[in-house]
């Protein structure tokens, strides 16, 4: 080969040599293209019938009933200083009675009746208005001048019970806020009942016991024989207390169509 031979050659290897050094090294792996993604014309396979899982109940709190109201002491007194009178005669406890039931029902204290003028009169009124009444007062003839004079309407009970006697009279001064007629003795004195204390309020259960019985005798410091002397005014007395004066009425004290009971001149509905 000649010399300008080989220099023509010379010339042909560089740019080769060159195109090579500039061309990255890669890997058969590395330059192997992309597999192809595979893609299925056929349906998804079949999905087998799973039954559904059950609802998740939500754990709501039980009601719990509320208990019933449990009765408690209860007291309710109808008294203030200065309204007890008493009677001026041995024959005027209807009449001081019937004073001291205005004082009860008007808490102003404005108008207190207490006169031993105006306690005759109101004998005289009672008596007038009473039958069979051995010349006196009965609590027929006391209902009678209560209604006239605007303080009832007021009627006259017979119970044969004692405990319901004293719930009754309970009840009607917890409804009406007026007081009761007691009549004593088998019907040969009278006082008043002013209040009460109880298990239970009356105005909140049908069922309640009566322990404390709220009393305004007339006949105070005195009393009678065989009953005893009559209790200070605004006394506080146990149902046994109270029953040693507050018996059933002697039928044959005065005729009416009661029945023998424990005899009440009961406040009723509302106050004229």
């Amino acid at each position: 080969m000649t010399g300008a031979q080989l220099r023509l050659l010379a010339w042909f290897v560089l740019p080769a040599t060159l195109l090579s050094a500039c061309v990255p090294a890669v890997s058969l792996d590395e330059a192997a293209p992309d597999p192809p993604i595979q893609t299925s014309s056929a349906p998804p396979a079949a999905v087998e019938n799973v039954p559904a899982p059950p609802p998740t109940l939500s754990h709501s709190p039980t009601s719990v009933p509320t208990p019933p109201p449990v009765p408690q002491p209860f007291a309710l007194n109808l008294y203030q200083e200065g309204d007890y009178v008493p009677q001026y005669t041995f024959e005027w406890c209807v009449a001081a009675s019937i004073q001291m039931m205005h004082n009860l029902i008007d808490d102003t204290g404005a108008g207190t009746w207490a006169d031993s003028v105006q306690q005759g009169e109101l004998w005289e009124m009672a008596r007038a208005r009473s039958s069979n009444s051995f010349n006196g007062a009965n609590p027929l003839g006391w209902a009678q001048v209560l209604n006239e004079i605007g303080m009832g309407p007021y009627t006259v009970v017979s119970v044969a019970d004692y405990e319901e006697a004293l719930q009754t009279a309970a009840r009607a001064i917890a409804e009406t806020d007026r007081p009761v007629g007691l009549v004593l003795w088998r019907g040969r004195h009278v006082s008043v009942m002013s209040g009460f204390e109880s298990l239970g309020d009356p105005n909140q259960f049908p069922e309640f016991s009566v322990t404390g019985i709220r009393v305004q005798d007339p006949l105070y410091p005195y009393g009678g024989d065989p009953w005893g002397p009559s209790p200070a005014p605004n006394s506080l007395l146990t149902p046994e207390q109270l029953a040693t004066q507050f018996v059933v009425r002697e039928p044959r004290r005065w005729s009416s169509n009661l029945p023998t009971g424990y005899m009440l001149v009961l406040p009723v509905g509302q106050s004229s």
